[in-house]
């Protein structure tokens, strides 16, 4: 796979803050929340996650004691408005689960270790794909690492990015490998993305609107097929 010059990485950052501004993402109260709207997120539009986050509160379950005490039914029904909320109370439970059996429901416990083992330890349970544990490791332990979702995938596929060998890692390294390390950067970079990826670069894209078209080869072969 391809990689791109710091400076063009750069450069569409730069279009996109210009454009939206910062995003204050992720939402989200504490650092455990934002771990359990990273597994509620999957397959799901983040306005529904925040129903089933609602709910939680409300019911006084927005906790690792309490879900793990809760039924798994009764929690899936807590999570119906995010879509597929039996799958995902059993990956809720499995999280939290773990950190209780191994680290005392402390978070700060389990994020006091590298990046690298804390990604493997995370990918170890039940429910926690790439995309869910570095979303927890970047939003909520605030460790720099570049999160790799649909919309990164699509928006950089359309600037031109060989994704002959689209893999997570693939695109994972375009960021890493040509952007400084800086958690603020990473955070606010992926959710100029997700904004720029709901409002603009759609499945059918709204070209004509684009902050970054005049560096996306997507537009330019559209424009020369005219």
């Amino acid at each position: 796979m391809s990689t791109m010059p710091q400076h063009s990485l750069i450069q569409i950052y730069e279009l996109l803050f210009n454009e939206y501004g910062p995003q204050h993402w992720w939402p989200g109260d504490s650092p455990f929340e934002i771990c359990v709207g990273a597994i509620l997120t999957q397959s799901a539009a983040w306005v529904n996650v925040e129903k089933a986050i609602g709910n939680l509160k409300t019911a006084d379950a927005l906790n690792s004691t309490a879900l793990c005490s809760i039924t798994t039914d009764k929690l899936a029904s807590l999570l119906y408005s995010c879509g597929y909320y039996n799958a995902k109370a059993k990956k809720l439970k499995a999280f939290v689960k773990h950190l209780a059996l191994l680290y005392d429901d402390n978070l700060d416990k389990l994020f006091d270790q590298s990046i690298n083992d804390l990604r493997k330890e995370l990918l170890s349970i039940h429910g926690v794909g790439d995309e869910t544990a570095d979303s927890m490791i970047l939003y909520a332990a605030k460790m720099p690492i570049f999160v790799i979702d649909t919309y990164t995938r699509r928006i950089f596929t359309r600037l031109g990015y060989d994704a002959a060998n689209d893999s997570y890692v693939n695109f994972q390294s375009l960021f890493s490998t040509n952007l400084p390390h800086h958690v603020k950067l990473f955070n606010e970079y992926h959710a100029l993305l997700v904004n720029h990826g709901k409002e603009v670069c759609k499945k059918i894209p709204l070209c004509g609107k684009c902050c970054i078209g005049v560096l996306c080869s997507y537009q330019s072969d559209k424009q020369a097929k005219a």
